[in-house]
């Protein structure tokens, strides 16, 4: 079966980078908001961090290389259908970009990021730290958006979960490493599927649109 297969250059730099960019500050940020104290205030900038590439990684699914868009990756409910029955097999479907559940499991990730960051810029801790839009808001507001954040924290360790569970699940069960080509960029796919390696977009581009996010944070946190 590998014998058959071809390399085929799936993620590009941007998707990756942002990927373990990510990873590396939710755990931080699980991190700094158990520990809470003076390290709120490096909690806040993480949460910045995330918030900036997160909003990257959106205007990215709409202009970025083939795989990293939205309409590559969002299937319609007949496709996931159809996907949830091969799920049971020792043999993975292949996709050159994200799976069905992947597309859907990565858009969940995505959004979820995006409510939790959006809701520390209006949070309060009754003590000592008050998101940097706390004033725009009445403070019944902004306990009901602390809830919010405080709920979703945990939406996240589960999709997280999830996440792992099925790296493991295709790594162990299906004998199919996802893991690898987010750090290589690459997948090992049938002759086939090999004209899916799709276009890559220009790395000028995703330079243009991270500095476009941060200035957005940037505008958000000093609420020009």
């Amino acid at each position: 079966m590998n014998a058959e297969r071809v390399e085929v250059k799936v993620w590009d730099v941007p998707v990756r980078v942002v990927h373990w960019s990510l990873v590396l500050l939710l755990v931080f940020q699980v991190w700094s908001g158990k520990e809470g104290g003076l390290t709120i205030t490096y909690h806040m900038w993480s949460g910045y961090a995330i918030l900036t590439l997160v909003i990257f990684r959106v205007l990215w699914g709409f202009v970025g290389s083939t795989h990293a868009r939205f309409a590559d990756f969002l299937y319609a409910p007949k496709a996931m259908m159809q996907y949830t029955r091969t799920l049971t097999g020792r043999r993975a479907a292949l996709y050159a970009g994200h799976n069905p559940i992947g597309g859907l499991s990565a858009l969940a990730m995505l959004l979820c990021m995006l409510l939790q960051a959006g809701t520390g810029l209006f949070s309060n801790d009754d003590v000592l730290s008050e998101g940097p839009l706390y004033k725009y808001v009445t403070k019944e507001t902004s306990d009901w958006l602390t809830t919010i954040h405080n709920y979703n924290f945990y939406v996240l360790l589960a999709l997280a979960g999830i996440h792992i569970a099925a790296i493991l699940y295709y790594w162990i069960y299906k004998r199919e490493n996802l893991v690898a080509a987010m750090f290589t960029g690459k997948k090992r796919l049938p002759a086939e599927l090999g004209a899916a390696q799709g276009r890559m977009a220009s790395i000028w581009k995703a330079l243009v649109l991270l500095a476009l996010s941060a200035l957005i944070v940037y505008a958000l946190v000093r609420a020009w």
